[in-house]
């Protein structure tokens, strides 16, 4: 198979981890009798320095061009204390997924048995937990009308649905509890906002054409509650765009770390992988970031753009073995873990590449 992936790293830590991420795929490449080749863009912060633009025509076009994308980390402090600031590199990470048509986030939270030590939850709660979650991320609060009235003293943001954006997220969902345990959460907060009474009585009626599917409605408070207390509850959750950003970030925590958590965009054309983590500026350059996220990326890419299920597999049976030998980086390393086992970025791509 021939096929063109864009590698767009970004800022911070998603320069190191996706250059691990590319290395597994060529690994997979000459391993499976594949050709891959590459290709790199800017955006976010290192394209605002660049170009004065988070997402350039340039990286757009390639986009589009490309047949997947392994994508990093868009952020910087500077912006985060400064908010003034009128051109942010999330700027570029909205418009990607609006010009790419990315309405439809999947984060699997799926917990190696090796790694129940290293979250903060009971591991007798933690254990079997495997939860796929489709997020909306084109509509919402995000996209929304926005701004500032009675001179700069009050602001405001618009949260907006449709209801055909609600229903194409909804079947998705819906289609992938089908191929697992044939049960669905659709989370909202219907008791409050006009928009999750519209998100449920979508839901309901597309709940119709899959009778096998056994569904339930959540308000997203009690979601996150439970996502801790009861994790192994949930199977297939969708949601909203701000409500599923925020409880995924939460359900890392089941994983043991963010570090672990990997993540598909797509929608109607080129489908974009990336960690669910952020920039991590606080770690950048010190080669200690956790690349197993990106590492899981490339084989959601390749098994969900490409449609190369067995290497995606062995991908994820790399990662296993792994963790399984005991090694760690440092954000899921736990008391038991030895120091000579804690290792780097490079040197955990490495140790991945060796058993796939």
């Amino acid at each position: 198979m021939k096929k063109h992936i864009l590698i767009v790293p970004g800022d911070g830590i998603g320069q190191e981890v996706t250059a691990v991420g590319k290395k597994v795929l060529d690994k997979i490449a000459a391993k499976f009798g594949h050709e891959f080749t590459y290709d790199t863009a800017l955006i976010g912060h290192v394209a605002i320095e660049a170009t004065g633009n988070p997402l350039p025509e340039e990286t757009l076009q390639k986009m589009k061009d490309a047949d997947a994308v392994l994508f990093g980390a868009v952020g910087h402090p500077k912006y985060d204390n400064d908010p003034t600031a009128k051109v942010r590199p999330e700027q570029g990470l909205l418009r990607m997924r609006k010009e790419l048509g990315l309405y439809a986030n999947l984060r699997p939270i799926k917990l190696f048995d090796e790694l129940l030590s290293a979250s903060s939850i009971k591991p007798e709660i933690l254990k079997g937990a495997d939860i796929l979650f489709f997020r909306e991320l084109t509509g919402d609060i995000y996209f929304g009308e926005k701004g500032r009235k009675n001179n700069g003293d009050t602001a405001f943001d618009m949260a907006e649905y449709s209801r055909y954006e609600v229903e194409r997220i909804a079947r998705k969902a819906f289609e992938a509890a089908m191929t697992r345990k044939k049960k669905l959460c659709s989370v909202d907060k219907a008791n409050v906002l006009e928009t999750s009474r519209l998100w449920r009585e979508v839901v309901q009626k597309v709940a119709l054409e899959y009778p096998e599917v056994e569904v339930e409605h959540q308000f997203v408070d009690a979601t996150a509650m439970l996502l801790i207390k009861d994790p192994c509850r949930f199977d297939v959750v969708v949601t909203a765009n701000l409500f599923g950003d925020i409880l995924t970030d939460e359900a890392s925590q089941i994983a043991g770390s963010m570090g672990m958590l990997a993540s598909a965009s797509i929608g109607d054309g080129t489908g974009v992988y990336e960690p669910i983590h952020g920039s991590a500026h606080d770690i950048t350059g010190k080669g200690v970031a956790n690349p197993l996220a990106s590492v899981l990326s490339a084989a959601l890419l390749l098994d969900i753009s490409f449609g190369l299920r067995a290497e995606a597999d062995a991908l994820i049976n790399a990662v296993d073995k792994v963790l399984k030998a005991g090694y760690r980086t440092r954000d899921i390393a736990d008391s038991h873990t030895t120091s000579k086992n804690i290792l780097g970025t490079d040197a955990m791509g490495e140790q991945v590449l060796n058993n796939i």
